[in-house]
């Protein structure tokens, strides 16, 4: 197979990432190779280094080893240059201005890009990449509505909105779909696909009904090491991850270990 920059596809390289936190290896020597074009979910229970590896990766905590993007090591960046290069992320509970607008909102975070000479919003009109933006995340209705009261969805719809105008390549989602309805969920799955192929995407995610329906690669993580990696079939016939998490006698497959992702709140 031919390596991913020689099909002109874009790439963040991970390995042998450690975190230690005084003795205790949160992230353990994890490899990865997240490509351009796929929705790639980390999966695993809580404590398993999920979020500590995107925080690792983002600047937010140190560590060793190596992640190469576009020949850069982000390890060795700060998270202002991480931002720069073209990496965003999501965190667990929105982190929106609540109080100015959806339209302010993206134009303030567009601003990591802009010229320190360029007039604000109020003066210079709606950029155009804002502009693409609302009508990406489906909120150009709302433009002019303060995110503060935006139904959940939305606001994380927003905060993907906020990557866009950054022009994020590698986009860290965080359990973006956490709390959404059933409609919420399928239409931010609906939206990671449409934004996709051009881009980097990694969700953190415990709902293992919305992996089932979006992801094209699924990494399991244990105890800070990569467990499993494959489509969502693969993973489920893993006899590493039914031994994890049904345990040696352990005879149903696929079912089973979805129910126990489930009831372990994976």
């Amino acid at each position: 197979m031919s390596a991913p920059d020689e099909l002109g596809q874009d790439y963040l390289e991970v390995r042998d990432l450690t975190v230690d936190f005084e003795g205790f290896k949160a992230v353990d020597g994890v490899d990865l190779t997240l490509l351009q074009g796929r929705l790639h979910f980390l999966i695993g229970p809580n404590g398993a280094g999920k979020t500590t590896l995107v925080d690792a990766l983002t600047g937010l905590v140190p560590a060793t080893g190596l992640a190469r993007y576009r020949n850069r090591d982000l390890l060795t960046m700060k998270p202002h240059q991480i931002v720069r290069s073209g990496i965003g992320r999501t965190f667990q509970t929105a982190t929106v201005f609540e109080h100015l607008s959806v339209l302010q909102n993206l134009d303030i975070a567009g601003g990591v890009h802009r010229k320190a000479w360029r007039l604000p919003l109020a003066r210079r009109g709606t950029p155009d990449y804002v502009q693409h933006a609302l009508e990406t995340i489906g909120l150009t209705d709302l433009r002019d509505r303060p995110a503060g009261v935006l139904a959940h969805g939305q606001k994380q719809w927003l905060e993907i909105g906020m990557l866009l105008v950054q022009d994020a390549k590698v986009m860290f989602l965080d359990e973006t779909v956490a709390g959404m309805s059933h409609e919420e969920r399928d239409a931010t799955g609906e939206l990671l696909q449409r934004i996709g192929s051009e881009r980097t995407t990694v969700v953190i995610e415990h709902d293992m009904d919305f992996v089932r329906s979006f992801a094209d690669v699924v990494t399991v993580m244990h105890a800070g090491k990569v467990l499993a990696e494959g489509s969502l079939a693969e993973i489920q016939s893993d006899a590493r991850v039914q031994e994890v998490y049904l345990g040696r006698a352990a005879t149903a497959v696929a079912d089973t270990v979805e129910a126990t992702y489930i009831e372990e709140g994976v």
